[in-house]
């Protein structure tokens, strides 16, 4: 009898080949087969995807436990060596400036493509109704959140800690960067050899944490697989076909405002666009997959300063900032879902109503945390402004999660399109060696 082949036990298995195929990709390429496995899979694996969500929330922890140390550390490193209290009050109104205006631009852009394209005009009663009885209850929830929700004067009041430590165990960014300025301008004030002890140590917790953001990174695809998994076996597809216009304008106009705003502010930043986004689409697929502008700070802020020029002073004070204050994706969605849920009711938003969200929407932005579903909390108070049903949530909160995933990135990358340009404008937009021609010569 001839002998059977024999077969190779030195030879990897196909898993193994495959594992190691995928450990040679670039992170960005890793990210983006797991959040396409995930959404694939998670409906197919059900109960299982579920099971797993874990793993993507212990991921989110350990991205978040950074980021206080992180943006001290830096934020505090940047004023002290800024030395220019006026240079700063400089960066301060341009951040903020450009913010503001950026987001009622955005809220307004939604409320045009809205009244447009008529997203609730048209639905099944049938299918309301359904509707609103299922999602009555996470309603309930928001309407409990809405009176948590500070005012104007109250949230200005507020930027000042009682306690900067329970600020930061709290993530509460405002408080956070406030207490960092103010102390990097104390430390301009001591002599040299008092301050450069403390400069060392903070300096050497910024390099640390910057060394833990690339060692977590290293674990971000499964994080990813595991989050976006349990979203879609969660929600499934049906109710996003059932809601597929109003999904499509929301989507639509996030990616019209990316496409023309941002390019704009790059081009007069001297920046191009295509490489802009060439160096920094990791960041918006990890802002997508993770829905949390906190989360993707690390991330963000290495990116910005690495491979962008962007120098640290400026980075460690835009991007912090901008990840509790704008909120251009969450704008577009807001402006989009009034129009909407109003269209549905069969209330008519007069021109009286329409300025009335735009700026509602943009003060609602300020000061909003960068976590997962924040954006239903800040809708519950343009709804209520305008006397419209706050029952009509319930029409919504079935597609919120792939809503809240597109505007986190939209939002993550108007915060460092605005640091772009502030560095810019103040000569601390260095081209990086690695890439020259990013930047294009002023």
């Amino acid at each position: 009898m001839a002998n059977a082949p024999q077969v190779n036990s030195d030879r990897p298995s196909f898993f193994r080949r495959a594992f190691a195929k995928l450990r040679r990709m670039k992170l960005h390429t890793q990210i983006l087969l797991a959040l396409l496995l995930g959404a694939v899979l998670g409906p197919l694996l059900g109960g299982v995807a579920t099971e797993i969500k874990p793993i993507g929330d212990a991921f989110i922890n350990l991205l978040v436990m950074i980021v206080v140390p992180l943006v001290m550390a830096s934020l505090i490193i940047g004023t002290a060596s800024l030395g220019d209290l006026r240079k700063l009050g400089r960066i301060g109104l341009k951040t903020v400036g450009f913010y503001l205006v950026a987001t009622a631009l955005a809220v307004t852009l939604g409320l045009v493509a809205a009244e447009t394209l008529d997203p609730g005009i048209g639905m099944d009663e049938d299918v309301k109704a359904r509707m609103l009885t299922d999602y009555a209850g996470v309603t309930a929830e928001q309407l409990e959140q809405i009176a948590e929700k500070p005012s104007v004067r109250d949230l200005l009041v507020r930027i000042i800690p009682r306690n900067p430590f329970q600020a930061m165990a709290e993530t509460n960014f405002l408080q956070i960067i406030f207490f960092a300025i103010l102390f990097g301008v104390s430390l301009t004030i001591l002599s040299g050899e008092r301050r450069k002890p403390v400069l060392d140590f903070l300096s050497g917790v910024n390099d640390a944490m910057i060394v833990l953001v690339k060692l977590v990174m290293k674990v971000a695809p499964y994080g990813v697989f595991a989050l976006i998994a349990a979203v879609s076996a969660q929600f499934g597809y049906g109710v996003l076909l059932t809601l597929l216009k109003y999904v499509l304008v929301a989507i639509g106009t996030m990616i019209v405002f990316t496409v023309a705003f941002y390019p704009l502010s790059l081009r007069l930043s001297g920046v191009s666009p295509l490489l802009f986004f060439k160096r920094y689409y990791e960041v918006v697929l990890f802002a997508f997959s993770t829905s949390s502008s906190n989360a993707t700070l690390p991330l963000n802020l290495q990116v910005t300063e690495e491979d962008l020029g962007v120098s640290n002073e400026v980075a460690s004070f835009v991007l912090p900032l901008g990840a509790t204050v704008n909120m251009n994706g969450t704008a577009i969605y807001q402006g989009v879902s009034t129009v909407f849920i109003a269209q549905v009711f069969g209330i008519a938003l007069g021109l009286t109503d329409l300025i009335t969200i735009v700026l509602t929407a943009t003060l609602a932005s300020v000061g909003a945390a960068g976590v997962p579903g924040i954006g239903m909390v800040t809708l519950t108070i343009v709804l209520t402004q305008l006397g419209i049903p706050l029952e009509g949530i319930a029409l919504v909160v079935g597609v919120e999660r792939i809503l809240d995933m597109t505007r986190t990135a939209v939002n993550v990358t108007g915060d460092t399109v605005c640091a772009v340009w502030v560095a810019k404008t103040e000569g601390e937009l260095d081209v990086p060696i690695e890439a020259p021609g990013v930047v294009a010569a002023s």
